[in-house]
């Protein structure tokens, strides 16, 4: 599956770039698809599974400038704050503009995807029936479910096209015109019949299957149980008891599978034979060698690499987020936990740090001969000395890519793994107050960080985690688990983009980034003038060159 996305996804931005200069050539080049063979629904289904990969290291898919580094999780990092200034921006949630260039290719690129499925849709249901109509269907709706629920997270009302509205039609739906709970409903909808119409297990790997979608069904209904019914103010008003049922019934098709826990958290993120492992239920597939220039590598995160190794030290761990790792001496998170302004080896930490961080005078991404040291780092007076781990590889391993002044690799990258599921299922039953049936949940997940030292013996002394007890180490009340939850949440899926959209599913987000920023600017001299704004930095302005090409029928989100 890897190599055939890789070609389908050039052979078809050659066939576009080509048809223009069809009249000057005397033959059919090499590589064109005729009208006939792009119509073919495994063709287009296969064009639409290339898009997973169809971005670039200033508009990236994983979105690590707007889960992480808008978070308290990452600083932007690069040679200062100048260095791609719209993620700068983010990062402080301020001067955060309207005609920002990232953003409206962001967004553009979204929806070249959504169109791509849509195209694969519209094409199926034209060509009636055939064997494994609906599974093709299936995959394709999961698909444009993915692009529009990352298009929701960042910009919460966006225009709903879908295989029925035409191309000169596009023009004509608004980005209001659907609610916010609407939306997120026609996101359930690909869901479902993904869902409903997929196997539990797809021939390829890399295809989605039923565990997948129900997986990320359970995801959506998620967030859209935390209602924000305003139109104008981004303020939680309730939680929906029948959202968060539809959670557990789909989080339990997931539980109930093949799949599990890693044994060890340090396999969901190294190459080669840990990849499509029995956590992964969704992974973007990447390759090389597939007869392109460098293959198909994870130009969502070349920037990350440190510069020790290359470049470019972008999506740095921040002290606060190092800090979220201590315990006490009873293997629990500290309360008051943010009050080192160094990685300390006398103090004790959650093993899933050193899976997560690199981290001065320990190995880097596991290796005997290579330690991780200060002078790696870019520009340190503004954004320290570490460097994220789960995205990168060992430069020894045969998946490393130069490509300079880039850094890549091959490594896939996980969108779904079975501890999100797990804590998906956790976070809905304390919010069902039913917080006693979420503990051995989380508990599974602590105990897993428990057993991941395969690699890490290095950090065995500086290493502490213990599952909750209650009456012992913790008061497991509603109050307390559902603080575990979120602070496990952090811990578990750190660095992997989601944290901001957690803080405002939660509708905790301006709490947490202001005191974030006042605990940061005696760190970092640029989170002087931070500050989080309610009721507008949850999410980004709609593009102004969108407004404009809409000719002023997308409203612009509040505050803005």
């Amino acid at each position: 599956m890897k190599q055939i996305t890789n070609k389908i996804a050039i052979l078809l931005v050659g066939a576009g770039l080509l048809s223009g200069c069809s009249k000057f050539l005397d033959q059919t080049p090499n590589g064109v698809l005729s009208s006939d063979q792009v119509k073919e629904p495994e063709r287009l289904l296969t064009a639409t599974y290339a898009a997973l990969g169809n971005d670039h290291y200033d508009v990236p898919f994983s979105l690590w400038p707007y889960g992480t580094v808008r978070s308290d999780d990452a600083y932007k990092g690069g040679s200062g704050p100048q260095d791609i200034q719209t993620f700068h921006s983010l990062e402080i949630s301020s001067d955060i503009r309207t005609n920002f260039p990232e953003l409206d290719k962001l967004w553009f690129q979204l929806y070249v995807a959504i169109s791509r499925a849509n195209t694969t849709i519209k094409t199926i249901h034209e060509i009636g029936d055939f064997a494994g109509k609906e599974g093709k269907l299936a995959e394709a709706r999961f698909l444009r479910g993915h692009f529009y629920f990352m298009l929701k997270v960042l910009f919460k009302y966006v225009p709903y096209i879908d295989e029925n509205v035409a191309v000169d039609g596009y023009e004509t739906v608004s980005n209001r015109e659907l609610s916010n709970d609407a939306l997120w409903q026609k996101i359930v909808d690909d869901f479902q019949y993904a869902v409903d119409h997929l196997p539990a297990v797809q021939s390829e790997v890399g295809r989605a299957n039923k565990i997948a979608a129900a997986a990320y069904l359970a995801k959506t209904y998620l967030y859209k149980a935390y209602r924000q019914d305003n139109a104008e103010k981004n303020l939680v008003t309730g939680i929906n008891v029948q959202d968060l049922e539809k959670v557990l019934l789909n989080t339990e098709i997931v539980l109930s599978s093949n799949h599990a826990l890693e044994a060890d958290f340090a396999f969901n993120f190294l190459p080669g034979q840990y990849e499509n492992g029995k956590e992964a239920l969704f992974s973007i597939q990447f390759s090389k060698d597939d007869g392109t220039k460098f293959g198909r590598v994870n130009f969502s995160d070349v920037l990350s690499v440190p510069m020790g190794l290359g470049c470019c030290d972008f999506n740095k761990p921040s002290q606060n987020l190092v800090n979220a790792f201590r315990t006490t001496g009873k293997g629990i998170p500290l309360d008051n936990f943010n009050t080192l302004n160094t990685f300390t080896a006398s103090e004790k930490y959650d093993p899933r740090l050193f899976h997560t961080v690199a981290i001065p005078g320990l190995p880097y991404k596991y290796s005997a001969k290579r330690t991780y040291q200060e002078d790696w780092n870019r520009n340190p007076a503004d954004y320290s000395v570490y460097a994220s781990l789960k995205e990168n590889v060992d430069p020894d391993c045969d998946c490393f890519v130069p490509m300079v002044p880039f850094y890549a690799n091959t490594k896939n990258r996980i969108v779904l793994r079975f501890a999100d599921v797990m804590l998906i299922r956790a976070e809905a039953l304390i919010e069902l107050h039913r917080s006693q049936e979420a503990l051995p949940l989380i508990n599974q997940i602590r105990t897993r960080a428990k057993n991941s030292m395969t690699l890490t013996g290095y950090a065995s002394d500086k290493a502490l985690v213990e599952t909750y007890k209650n009456g012992d180490n913790i008061n497991w009340n509603e109050e307390n688990a559902r603080k575990a939850l979120r602070w496990e949440r952090r811990l578990e899926m750190a660095m992997e983009n989601g944290r901001f959209f957690d803080l405002v599913r939660w509708g905790i987000a301006e709490q947490a980034m202001n005191a974030y920023y006042d605990s940061e600017k005696s760190r970092r001299s640029y989170y002087s003038v931070a500050h989080f704004t309610a009721d507008k930095n949850e999410y980004l302005p709609i593009p102004e060159s969108q407004i404009r090409l809409s000719k002023y029928l997308y409203k612009q989100n509040p505050g803005y």
